[in-house]
């Protein structure tokens, strides 16, 4: 399996595809003017502690006070509140913890006006990004994560990632970090740290404590509200969270991104340096990688899978909800239930897909084609689960309801990608229709199920607007010569003048619109 990155750069942004196997699997877009990312971490002011919410409003900078919870504050808060006061009034150099005398932990069933009061100081961090017309959701919970683990200061607990299934490993590698954990540090263990080495694990805590001790030296004398710990750019945060072995390749059309890319992957997996590809030449990256196409034909309200089915996609205030259809699919499947279950395992598989690919979050209902069999629907939920798998989001997929209805919750840390599809349509200024690449993808499928179906056509003639036509004949090997090799049936293409462009019509032998 090849695994890809392909970072596009801009002035105004850079964009991260990635690539399984050539199929666009996420997308991500870091704007330059985004001051508000997950991880960041803000000396903020308390505006109003709220106790009908338990929860305060804080100021961080952004035209919405952010949100922060009583759950969200951390055992360890009045310690914190003591160590910001100490290191900002210049009393407190040591920023280590080991010295530091920790308070006992507050009430975790407690009220917020208890423990925090208007205009004082606090350290969080941004857990959710402003959403719709919702500012930041943040916590005082802190946390810096690095390659193989992530540093939890105030805290003393050392936890494993769940999806390391060996126990064997949990153990060794709890016993190694705390072996090597300062005090008055918490620590993770990341799924990337199974089979690690002692000084791999030393050297990245290393590295965090360093992190932590920077951003506490800009704690003295800070203004209120100010960023004093920035997240790593994009780029680095995506290779640090899902870079493994199996990458293959990344490519970078800018130079100085491509100097910082190779950089990091020399830290991290040496071995792997020579992956980082600079990407140099007239074509546009998108382009060459077949990005621009997959956009157009996964963005939107309708997402098309192989053999005629596809999926609609509809967004409310509320949830998401997605609807399987069968289309004008045909198959070798013996009967309807059959082709209900090869439909859902495909849809399933495209659902995982596009949830990861527009970043959906929230409660996401998927609508499957009805199944009588239970050992069918059983089948679907366990494939969607596996599907799943990869997704880095937190995420729970409920059973089918007795409707044929599937539930999925989806944590939602940023804004859904939303990439607009459709463009104005030249024969009706002031309308729009759907991206003219679509256009092929659409014939392909449309001709594929008359020469399979039940009444296949022996002649068959698509006529189309000159363009189109132009567009389907020439070059080698143009789009017709690939049909003729795949269905072993030469088409006959008919330019028509008087067509839009859009338009299109398959004429059998008769000369009767067959469709």
């Amino acid at each position: 399996m090849n695994r890809e990155l392909i970072v596009r750069s801009s002035s105004q942004a850079v964009d991260f595809a990635l690539l399984k196997d050539g199929q666009l699997t996420e997308l991500h877009k870091e704007e330059n003017s985004n001051d508000f990312s997950v991880g960041d971490i803000f000396l903020a002011k308390i505006r109003k502690p709220v106790t009908g919410l338990n929860a305060a409003f804080v100021n961080v900078g952004y035209e919405k006070d952010a949100f922060l919870h009583y759950h969200d504050l951390g055992p360890q808060l009045s310690s914190m509140l003591k160590f910001i006061k100490q290191v900002s009034s210049g009393k407190l150099k040591d920023y280590s913890l080991k010295n530091f005398p920790f308070d006992t932990d507050i009430d975790k069933n407690g009220v917020i006006t208890d423990v925090i009061k208007a205009n004082q100081s606090l350290l969080v961090q941004i857990v959710k990004e402003p959403i719709s017309t919702k500012g930041p959701r943040i916590s005082s919970e802190l946390s810096i994560a690095g390659r193989y683990l992530v540093m939890v200061p105030f805290s003393d607990r050392v936890s494993v990632s769940q999806k390391i299934a060996s126990k064997e490993e949990k153990d060794r590698l709890k016993r190694l970090v705390k072996s090597i954990k300062p005090k008055g540090f918490g620590v993770i263990i990341r799924t990337v740290a199974e089979g690690q080495k002692v000084a791999e694990l030393d050297k990245d805590l290393e590295n965090l404590l360093n992190k932590w001790t920077a951003m506490c030296k800009k704690l003295y004398r800070a203004q209120t509200p100010s960023k004093v710990f920035v997240e790593l750019n994009r780029a680095s945060s995506i290779l640090r969270d899902v870079f493994n072995d199996s990458y293959t390749g990344i490519h970078v059309d800018d130079a100085t991104l491509f100097n910082e890319i190779k950089e990091y992957v020399a830290e991290i997996a040496p071995d792997k340096e020579d992956i980082v590809k600079h990407y140099n030449t007239n074509v546009p990256i998108f382009e060459k990688f077949g990005i621009e196409r997959q956009i157009k034909t996964s963005f939107g309200r309708t997402a098309t899978m192989s053999k005629g089915a596809y999926l609609i996609i509809e967004h409310t205030e509320a949830l998401h909800v997605i609807d399987v259809n069968s289309g004008n699919r045909s198959n070798k499947a013996k009967n309807q239930e059959d082709t209900a279950l090869e439909v859902n395992l495909l849809a399933a598989s495209e659902i995982a897909r596009q949830l990861r690919l527009r970043d959906m979050g929230g409660i996401i209902v998927v609508d499957f084609i009805d199944m009588i069999k239970a050992q069918h629907r059983k089948k679907l939920f366990e494939h969607l689960r596996d599907e799943m798998k990869d997704d880095r989001a937190k995420h729970k997929i409920l059973p089918p309801s007795k409707f044929g209805l599937i539930q999925i919750t989806r944590q939602r840390v940023r804004p859904e990608m939303n990439i607009k599809t459709t463009e104005e349509d030249p024969n009706n200024i002031g309308k729009e229709v759907e991206a003219p690449i679509v256009l092929i993808d659409k014939i392909t499928v449309d001709l594929e199920r008359l020469l399979k179906g039940p009444a296949k056509d022996n002649s068959i003639t698509l006529n189309i607007h000159p363009f189109i036509a132009a567009f389907i004949t020439k070059g080698f090997p143009s789009l017709r010569t690939k049909w003729f090799l795949e269905h072993k049936r030469w088409i006959k293409i008919q330019p028509r003048d008087a067509y839009t462009y859009l338009e299109y019509r398959f004429i059998n032998k008769d000369g009767k619109t067959i469709y």
